[in-house]
């Protein structure tokens, strides 16, 4: 066989060679272990919000407190700590990361908020609702770059567009038949690929102006997911992560999940149990659950939270075998500022002067959001009557009340910037509806404001469901009649039941209108020298 005894050397050599190899192979590899960092609902909050957010009291299980939190400066930075000893890693959201945003970000059409986040690493982000307050032609121009078509460009440089992916698998143009953004993104971990799909909800069409979303589909979204999983798993993909803009509503803490209800449920419940992992958002809550055996998450809102998620994914089956979460807060005094995102900001400051300062028309009395001792202030007030006023013709909605949550006027003559929903309501909805102002902990959730000819009074003394003064509802003097239809207008948040105020998803008859900060614009141009009404229109009787 072998012609030489050089020939029969060099064959003993390499039988050795291999022999030491498949020694020194271990012979069962160590899990893939993947860290995802999520967020959702940032709503280009480039400076912290007021309050931060709200968790128990460390000291006192009764009690909670405010914790200062969230900013792009400080985000930017708890991420890059986040991501620190974790070789695998992935920065991800889960919608409405524009849209609703405070002045600096929306004067700039949300420009300053997409760069934001692009410096911070983000990677893909399914689309919220709010993601199509401008309409889809300005949205794939936040993805895509360019100027805006009408103001053009703004900032120093033109407009780049975001660096990391929008995923829409459930929104569909009807016109191409394809969806409007790629359904999901594929990364790979130590070789081993993981599906990250993106939906948006299925009641978008409710939420949103219909001029700015003409021609597209929102489509179930269990369903969607369901469809695409045959086809994941066709390409060797077993690990699935779903970043999806619903949610749900617990009653417990930021890393807790007592009691969670809400759509997000019953999706969950009729997933392919392929799906390993559910980052969600739309709600505005925080949340760490096991729903129907799989890891739900949610990080609050404008950036006070970011979910750290662990991943360990056997590297034979190429399946997640383990998934746990921690809910970190972004807390200002434990996170430095991140320069970049303060040099960023800076420019957009300087930039921003003299476009704020644009005069839209004149008070005659100073509205803030103090509220007196029946929870009503000047700014929710002149908030709602706006809102009434947008929506009271029959061809904008036939409103006859509006209701805005005070927790929506950041500033006092400054909405949150959702679009106006008008709905229809009985009187005994209206009812339900302001006793679930009270959370199940007898603690005051989504106060709200009311226009004007609506009034009502409340009892704190009272027991859940029975606060609000029987027979007290009244319109324009009159009695609120339980079984009669009523049009009433709230914002988009709200009215898909945001705040816990779930009473709202069943209004019928929607009819969703312009942007609530259009709204108060409108109504102060057109009502010169507005001074604050008397705030009886809320009365506390103890």
């Amino acid at each position: 066989m072998f012609k030489t005894l050089r020939q029969v050397a060099a064959f003993a050599l390499a039988l050795h060679l291999v022999a030491c190899a498949s020694l020194d192979r271990p012979q069962s590899s160590a899990p893939v272990q993947v860290r995802i960092l999520a967020i959702n609902d940032f709503h280009g909050n480039l400076y912290p919000p007021d309050g931060g957010i709200r968790i128990r009291d460390p000291r006192d299980a009764a009690k909670t407190v405010m914790v200062s939190a969230g900013g792009a400066e400080y985000l930017s930075t708890a991420v890059k700590e986040l991501r620190q000893g974790h070789d695998n890693h992935v920065f991800v959201a889960a919608g409405d990361l524009i849209g609703a945003s405070p002045l600096l970000s929306s004067i700039f059409h949300d420009e300053p908020t997409i760069e934001a986040l692009s410096l911070m690493g983000l990677e893909m982000s399914a689309v919220g609702n709010h993601e199509f307050d401008a309409g889809v032609d300005e949205l794939l121009r936040k993805q895509n770059g360019g100027c805006h078509p009408v103001q053009g460009c703004k900032g120093t440089l033109a407009f780049k567009g975001a660096t990391f992916k929008y995923l829409s698998a459930s929104t569909w143009d009807t016109r191409t038949q394809r969806t409007v953004f790629p359904a999901y993104r594929v990364k790979k971990f130590d070789g081993i690929p993981v599906a990250f799909i993106g939906l948006t909800l299925k009641g978008t069409t409710d939420l949103v102006n219909p001029n700015g979303i003409a021609g597209l589909r929102f489509d179930d979204e269990a369903d969607t997911v369901n469809r695409l999983v045959p086809e994941l798993r066709a390409q060797g993909i077993e690990a699935i992560v779903l970043l999806i803009h619903e949610g749900g509503l617990p009653t417990g803490d930021y890393n807790e999940c007592p009691g969670i209800s809400g759509p997000i449920v019953e999706i969950v419940g009729r997933l392919d149990k392929a799906v390993d992992v559910i980052i969600s958002g739309h709600t505005h809550q925080a949340y760490v659950c096991s729903i129907d055996g799989r890891l739900v998450t949610s990080g609050d809102k404008y950036g006070t939270i970011v979910s750290a998620i662990d991943l360990r994914i056997d590297r034979d089956t190429r399946d997640v075998l383990s998934a746990k979460a921690d809910n970190v807060i972004v807390r200002n005094d434990k996170y430095a500022k991140d320069k970049t995102q303060t040099d960023l900001i800076a420019i957009y400051d300087r930039l921003a002067e003299p476009l704020a300062r644009r005069v839209v028309g004149r008070i005659g009395g100073a509205f803030t959001r103090a509220n007196n001792a029946g929870e009503a202030s000047s700014g929710g007030q002149l908030v709602a009557d706006a809102q009434l006023a947008a929506t009271a013709a029959p061809e904008h909605g036939g409103a006859v009340i509006a209701f805005g949550n005070s927790g929506s006027v950041r500033t006092a003559l400054q909405p949150f910037g959702n679009n106006l929903v008008t709905m229809t309501l009985t009187g005994e909805q209206i009812r339900q509806l302001l006793e679930q102002q009270w959370r199940n902990d007898n603690s005051v959730g989504e106060f709200l404001q009311v226009s004007t000819g609506f009034q009502y009074r409340w009892a704190a003394s009272q027991g859940k469901n029975q606060r609000v003064v029987p027979g007290s509802l009244t319109l324009h003097g009159r009695p609120l009649d339980p079984a009669t239809s009523y049009r009433v207008t709230v914002n988009s948040f709200l009215a898909a039941g945001g705040g816990g105020l779930q009473v709202l998803r069943e209004g019928r008859d929607r009819k969703p209108g312009m942007l609530d900060v259009e709204a108060l614009e409108q109504y102060i141009a057109t009502h010169p020298g507005l001074q604050p009404t008397a705030l009886d229109r809320i009365r506390r009787v103890d």
